[in-house]
């Protein structure tokens, strides 16, 4: 419906009872807005796609994975997903690639 939320004491709640938060954001509405860390959330993520990078027949297209400092060293390097290969074989793919 276009509204905006404030969402600081919804963090603010779920740090109370040690609960981590993951925000799902827009590059460009950040332009405007009040970003996830600032707000206080541990981790910020989202899809830059957007920006133009072309899809490439459905994927994979860019996105974003932000964490709070404290975090950042217990990411994982490399993250592993499932998909089909053009012949209907299950295949391993890399769907996330940090830090390189």
């Amino acid at each position: 419906d276009g509204s905006l939320n404030e969402y600081g004491s919804v963090i603010d709640a779920a740090h109370a009872v040690n609960a981590k938060v993951v925000m799902a954001t827009d590059l460009l509405a950040l332009t405007m807005l009040t970003p996830p860390g600032e707000l206080g959330a541990d981790i910020a993520i989202g899809s830059s796609q957007r920006f133009g990078v072309p899809m490439g027949y459905g994927g994979p297209h860019a996105a974003f994975l932000a964490t709070a400092e404290e975090y950042k060293r217990i990411m994982p390097g490399r993250v592993i997903g499932t998909s089909i290969d053009q012949h209907g074989n299950p295949a391993l793919r890399m769907a996330m690639q940090t830090r390189e």
